[in-house]
């Protein structure tokens, strides 16, 4: 679990879980949707539950940034190389943006109506759409 602080105010989390133990809602939905996705991608993790607060969610400046320090401090203590999440369809759009390509979409969640969309992205693309520019640097 990660958080972002901005001035001393706590202003989101994020969750990162390797994926193979069963553990998410992610791992669910791809085996309803591709059961074979997790051994084409060894080494994955779940990016979920993001949260941002309301006032930080314009633009997108923000929670690039959140992302890029979040991926940076993953990737100096574990050894990733995919990262997958669920979503609904109009964050899929913004994830594509960071380099997560859409896998599938509206995936039904068994007993329930709710649909998802599923996205994954090779870490090193998602660093490369993360990473600042010099000027914002």
């Amino acid at each position: 679990m990660f958080a972002f602080e901005l001035h001393g105010r706590l202003i989101g989390t994020i969750r990162l879980v390797p994926l193979g133990h069963g553990l998410t809602l992610t791992e669910q939905l791809l085996q309803l949707s591709d059961p074979r996705a997790l051994s084409r991608w060894p080494r994955a993790w779940d990016a979920g539950r993001l949260v941002v607060a309301p006032e930080y969610r314009v633009g997108q400046d923000v929670l690039k940034r959140c992302l890029h320090l979040t991926l940076t401090d993953l990737l100096e203590h574990a050894n990733v190389q995919h990262l997958v999440g669920s979503c609904t369809h109009v964050l899929s759009r913004l994830y594509r943006r960071f380099g997560f390509s859409l896998i599938a979409r509206d995936v039904l969640l068994p007993g329930t109506e709710k649909t998802y969309c599923l996205i994954h992205g090779e870490v090193e693309c998602v660093r490369e759409a993360l990473t600042p520019a010099a000027a914002e640097v």
